[in-house]
């Protein structure tokens, strides 16, 4: 069995020289692609794309009701515990305290009264 021989340089030029040809030959020998063809592939890819434009814009719109459905629950949530918050704060207020009376209403409700008996009884 013979030991690596390392290539030299004309060894690998002739190797790429070879490389190069094989692909153009490759290259040369493809099949001209017919422009119906291309022309049907032009039209899926673009109606992929607008199915898939359709999908993305549907995902978005309901992303964006849900984000509104959610804000629209908080403000609901924030109204309700600011009302009951409010509603707390009332009922821990004192009661005003009674109307005290001056000693002239005292009197003129006395003499209101004695005077709509006295009509009752006139009759």
């Amino acid at each position: 069995m013979a030991g690596f021989k390392l290539p030299t340089f004309d060894d690998r030029a002739a190797a790429s020289r070879a490389a190069k040809e094989r692909a153009l030959e490759k290259q040369r020998n493809k099949p001209v692609l017919d422009p119906e063809v291309v022309a049907a592939r032009a039209a899926a890819a673009a109606a992929k794309e607008a199915a898939a434009a359709e999908r993305r814009a549907a995902h978005k719109a309901a992303i964006e009701a849900e984000k509104l459905a959610k804000e629209e629950q908080r403000a609901k949530a924030k109204a309700e515990a600011e009302e009951a918050a409010e509603r707390a704060a009332a009922a821990r207020r004192p009661a005003p305290p009674p109307k005290i009376s001056t000693p002239a209403e005292l009197k003129a409700a006395r003499d209101a009264r004695y005077a709509a008996r006295k009509a009752r009884q006139r009759g």
